[in-house]
């Protein structure tokens, strides 16, 4: 009856982890399965149960957790549209001054501001985009 129990534990707990995404519902899922387990096979008392869902949820929950965390919990980051193009080269195609400019960037004509507002390039000169603000692209020549 008690394998039944935890069996039943179990199968809730991982049920409640699919909501939460965290992965330390599914550790407890786990440790209650393995108890579920281990109380099929023995007849050990209830206190000795409750010792082994809490080691091997212990153990799940610092061993295995972490790995899964680094693994799935975060998406991997792909920039796309104009926050990929911070970092790029670009050719100024009129000067760029703190008011405007134009530039050649990923072979199209974008207006273009100084990031210092003290310096000015003349076309020709080669500078990086360090950000995209709005519709400008902010430029740099660089050291």
């Amino acid at each position: 009856m008690a394998a039944i129990i935890w069996l039943v534990a179990g199968v809730l707990l991982a049920a409640a982890e699919a909501m939460t995404g965290d992965f330390f519902l599914l550790m407890l899922a786990g440790g209650a399965l393995a108890t579920a387990g281990v109380t099929t096979v023995t007849d050990l008392p209830v206190w000795a149960d409750a010792v082994i869902f809490a080691l091997t949820s212990l153990v799940l929950v610092l061993g295995v957790r972490p790995a899964l965390l680094r693994r799935f919990a975060k998406p991997p980051l792909l920039v796309t549209n104009a926050d990929a193009l911070a970092g790029r080269q670009a050719v100024v195609l009129a000067e760029v001054a703190e008011h405007g400019g134009q530039i050649k960037l990923a072979g199209e004509v974008w207006t273009a501001r100084a990031l210092d507002p003290t310096e000015v390039y003349e076309p020709g000169t080669t500078v990086t985009v360090m950000e995209i603000d709005g519709a400008t692209a902010v430029v740099w020549r660089g050291p």
